[in-house]
């Protein structure tokens, strides 16, 4: 991420491999970077671009490729890279060039990087003209008025970087989803409310269902002569911190806080995530952030085109501009037309027509793709040929495992808790309080664990008596402890439901290597007690990274278990701040027909509606009703609990 402090990892003592399929995908992604802000020719930086894309994604074992020389035959792979490739993760020695452009780039220009609107090009000249090494030096130099007789830059310009360096302290650049949503959601209602606005809906990374977003965009649909009118009530729009530019098709504005009618809380967080993300300091920078929004002003024939370029990914849009290119055709924000020496709006008249997106694709002959989809991870071939999943929806989720009462750290009781799942429509519910080795979390000892089944229990019965359709799972979130071992004696595990099995030893299994972590994963799924592996890499968005783990391994093993008929779902936490499994990792896992089990990881009576996002990051993934294992009913998910 930008403005981070970047170096390559040292290689494994025991390879080869040497280096994991993510170190080398990092490490590609910081060499585009890198490159970009030392003025290398930009086919060369999106050569690596793309390699860290493909490498990121993929299923195969990157030793293996490497080992039998197949790298060289991946597309997007060519022998530079691969060489390269080959080197690192055969030899364990990263290429001398790689290094070189490490140590020789100054870390605070990788530090401006994280400055909003400011990029590696513009930063390299400032760099070369000023002597600009740091955030502060640049600071300085927009004081002193330098930047602006730049060619290129301007008094608006420096004063925009002066804005920037401003945001960058106060907040990150980018937001969690549940938190840019939130912005995007009301700000977009607001707009839909103003006369000449026919039409709006959010686009970009929001729309893409992201797990962070950066600045919001909305593409509103607005008659030429209603433009200057909608404009100036979107700029008196409370809750609007400042306006960076209003045109005659574009308002980019910086929104806050303010612009809730209902306030801004965070509400109820467990000590684990709170602690990661930096305690009150997080929730004061939080309830005091903004967000960069643009809003685009188009006329309605034009808007589902706008719509479909800004929502992107840029990824998908090559493509679908190639698959028009293939039909003689031009795709861009305005139009899909023959090719034209007209532009812009002018160029729009001789475009196909389209009531919605749907209408684009079919033009190209496809199928729609949701928005969710659109990353070029295959979306286009599936969609060419009429494969899309059937992606799984809220209405689909009849119950949850992973949430947690007083019992432990949560803020409900049982009582509390089986009542809101019922009001929201589920059939179950399953309690995970945390194991006594998470004192922080107060870990329920086993004679507590047990009181509270016997509790279960007797509902159980109360209900099934009067004939009401809802049950309790007694289950544990224990923790995975020294070789694999779960926190609980068998005879107690025996007498419960079901076990999450998580990782909250953060220092010590970010300090141990990929082959460790993932062998420890390994014995502790063995445990037959094992039903669901928790929130797979103990990452927190915005504020740790994961353990160094081997997920494709860990997915084929429970896939091998499964086909035994032994059930070993994998967690997609739904709490924003984890929503892990990661997107990217459930296609794989229905690949393997690994059962993802959509967990909120409830510590409250509202984080049980947390199951919204990871609703959002399985649809993400290509899941479907049948992937899900909480889209069974009470009874089927009673037999799949009991074997």
């Amino acid at each position: 991420m930008a403005g981070s402090s970047w170096t390559l990892p040292k290689p494994r003592a025991n390879g080869p491999p040497y280096f994991s399929r993510n170190q080398v995908s990092n490490a590609l992604h910081q060499m585009a970077v890198l490159l970009e802000l030392s003025g290398a020719n930009m086919f060369r930086v999106r050569s690596y671009q793309n390699g860290s894309r493909l490498i990121g994604s993929l299923s195969q074992d990157l030793g293996e490729l490497v080992a039998s020389g197949e790298i060289f035959e991946l597309k997007g792979i060519g022998k530079g890279l691969g060489t390269a490739i080959t080197q690192s993760v055969g030899e364990g020695n990263w290429p001398e060039d790689w290094i070189n452009l490490h140590q020789t780039t100054p870390q605070g220009l990788i530090e401006m990087l994280g400055i909003p609107g400011v990029g590696p090009k513009k930063i390299k000249m400032i760099h070369e003209e000023l002597g600009v090494l740091s955030v502060a030096d640049l600071q300085e130099a927009c004081v002193k008025n330098e930047v602006a007789p730049m060619k290129g830059f301007g008094a608006k310009s420096q004063q925009k970087i002066l804005d920037g360096i401003d945001l960058l302290a106060r907040f990150s650049a980018r937001r969690r989803l549940d938190i840019g949503l939130r912005y995007g959601q009301t700000f977009l209602s607001m707009i839909l409310k103003l006369d000449g606005v026919e039409r709006a809906e959010l686009a970009g990374s929001a729309r893409r269902r992201k797990e962070t977003i950066g600045d919001l965009d909305i593409v509103a649909a607005v008659k030429p002569e209603d433009v200057e009118r909608v404009t100036n009530e979107i700029l008196s729009m409370k809750g609007i911190a400042d306006v960076k530019g209003a045109g005659d098709s574009k308002v980019s504005v910086i929104l806050d806080t303010s612009i809730f009618e209902e306030g801004f809380s965070l509400g109820h967080l467990d000590a684990n995530v709170l602690d990661a993300i930096g305690g009150e300091s997080y929730e004061q920078l939080e309830s005091g952030g903004t967000i960069d929004a643009q809003v685009r002003l188009v006329p309605a024939h034009v808007f589902p085109y706008t719509l479909a370029y800004f929502t992107g990914s840029k990824e998908h849009n090559i493509r679908m501009r190639q698959a028009a290119q293939d039909r003689g055709l031009k795709l861009n924000e305005f139009g899909l037309m023959p090719e034209t020496e007209l532009t812009g709006l002018e160029a729009a008249r001789t475009s196909l027509p389209a009531e919605d997106e749907s209408d684009i694709y079919s033009h190209l002959g496809m199928d729609f793709v949701t928005p969710e989809l659109r990353e070029d991870m295959g979306e286009i071939e599936a969609s060419a040929v009429g494969q899309l999943p059937d992606l799984i929806t809220l209405s689909n989720i009849k119950g949850a495992l992973h949430n947690h009462t007083t019992l432990s750290d949560g803020e409900a009781s049982l009582e509390q808790m089986a009542d809101a799942a019922q009001r929201m429509g589920w059939n179950w519910l399953g309690i995970a309080d945390h194991s006594p080795t998470l004192q922080i979390a107060h870990g329920a000892s086993a004679e507590d664990l047990l009181d509270q089944h016997r509790t279960m229990q007797k509902y159980n019965k109360e209900w099934e008596d009067s004939g009401v359709d809802f049950k309790l799972f007694s289950g544990v979130e224990s923790d995975i402890l020294e070789d694999g071992k779960l926190d609980h004696p068998d005879d107690v595990l025996a007498q419960i439901d079901y076990v999450v099995a998580s990782v909250h030893a953060m220092g010590r299994w970010r300090s141990r290597d990929e082959s460790q972590n993932t062998e420890d994963l390994l014995k502790c799924l063995e445990h037959p007690a094992t039903t669901v592996l928790g929130h797979p890499t103990g990452r927190i968005l915005q504020g740790r990274d994961g353990y160094e783990i081997d997920l494709h391994t860990i997915l084929e093993h429970m896939s091998e278990a499964n086909k035994e008929g032994e059930l070993k779902a994998v967690e997609l936490n739904a709490s924003p701040y984890r929503l892990d499994l990661d997107w990217r990792l459930c296609k794989r896992a229905k690949e393997l027909q690994v059962p993802v089990v959509i967990n909120p990881d409830a510590h409250s009576v509202q984080g049980l509606g947390d199951i919204d996002y990871g609703v959002m990051i399985a649809r993400k993934g290509w899941l479907e009703e049948s992937d899900i294992l909480n889209s069974l009913g009470r009874e089927e998910i009673t037999r799949r609990l009991n074997g």
